[in-house]
């Protein structure tokens, strides 16, 4: 990690309250003490099964909610320390695209009124404002007279589109992406791929992509992050990740994927098992229940995340004899 990162975390910590039978309430802990970093001009994926804390990990980095313990830090300063002006700077830099298009845009306004919001905040008049929201909209494949039509008259991926142009117009450092294409039929999850790619050329951003798709992370990143049960257990840059991964969970994730071209032994390790439940994580190694490898250590000592060369982390008791 650099000396000051332009996005970091350390130790997050959050559980939520949930309900059981009985009218009881319970524990679940979506995050265990997550460290990462984002430099400029980075993009940084998070990848993990359905349940294991990515969304949760990304609206702490935006801001949008509060761990129970640990720190984001914007530019080496806590966003809890961060005074008004700061925090309205941070606010406006980091921006975030959500899973659902639909539900973050105003079903009642114009999207060209939804897009310009950032450009009224900065005091533009609206003779400024129109070129600016023409550039932002060509920039992501919309034509500029779309812009007195409301969100239901368009597409899922049309609506994506405006979602990233929203974000755009802020003139964010950084991009914080939850699942940006999951709901998206194959072709269109590859044109704003290529958007989010383009934009990252042309605007300078530095980005963070959650996705449980392992091939568009592998297209798009630089480093992958692989959660678990709501803790980080291998990191690496993308490539690496693919060719020679160093822990069970992420060979299996690789194995899985329909298509990709894997090893037989590699096919032997898809996941056994459904994930167990945030409200119990199994002791030791989180991923024992499920891992063929596992010996008693792995049931009873939590491993450390290790680093390997290269900016490799790994959290397994046996990945240099499994690995090499």
């Amino acid at each position: 990690m650099n000396p000051v990162s332009l996005l970091s975390a350390t130790d997050l910590y959050k559980t939520f309250r949930v309900s059981s039978q009985g009218h009881s309430t319970r524990s679940l802990t979506a995050l265990d003490r997550v460290s990462l970093h984002l430099e400029s001009g980075e993009t940084l994926g998070i990848a993990g099964e359905s349940g294991c804390g990515k969304s949760t990990l990304a609206k702490i980095m935006a801001g949008l909610l509060a761990p129970d313990a640990g720190a984001v830090l914007y530019k080496g300063t806590p966003l809890a320390e961060l005074g008004r002006d700061e925090g309205n700077v941070f606010r406006r830099k980091t921006q975030m695209i959500f899973q659902d298009p639909f539900s973050s845009l105003n079903p009642r306004m114009r999207i060209g009124d939804s897009i310009s919001e950032p450009f009224k905040i900065a005091g533009m008049t609206a003779p400024q404002q129109r070129p600016e929201l023409e550039r932002i909209m060509s920039a992501v494949g919309l034509a500029p007279e779309a812009a007195n039509r409301f969100p239901d008259e368009f597409s899922g991926g049309q609506r994506q589109r405006i979602g990233i142009a929203r974000a755009l117009a802020a003139s964010p450092e950084i991009l914080i992406a939850d699942e940006p294409v999951s709901s998206l039929d194959i072709s269109i999850q590859a044109q704003i791929i290529n958007i989010l790619l383009q934009m990252k050329s042309d605007f300078t951003l530095s980005m963070m992509i959650v996705s449980h798709n392992l091939l568009i992370l592998r297209h798009i990143c630089d480093r992958i992050i692989i959660m678990y049960l709501g803790a980080i257990v291998e990191s690496g840059p993308a490539a690496e990740l693919f060719s020679r991964c160093r822990h069970p969970y992420t060979e299996a994730l690789i194995a899985a994927i329909p298509g990709l071209h894997t090893t037989a032994a590699a096919k032997s390790e898809l996941l056994r098992d459904d994930l167990p439940s945030a409200l119990s994580i199994p002791s030791g190694c989180r991923f024992h229940p499920r891992c063929r490898h596992a010996v008693d250590r792995c049931r009873h000592e939590t491993p450390a995340l290790t680093e390997y060369s290269g900016g490799h982390s790994s959290a397994c008791h046996l990945s240099d004899s499994l690995f090499g």
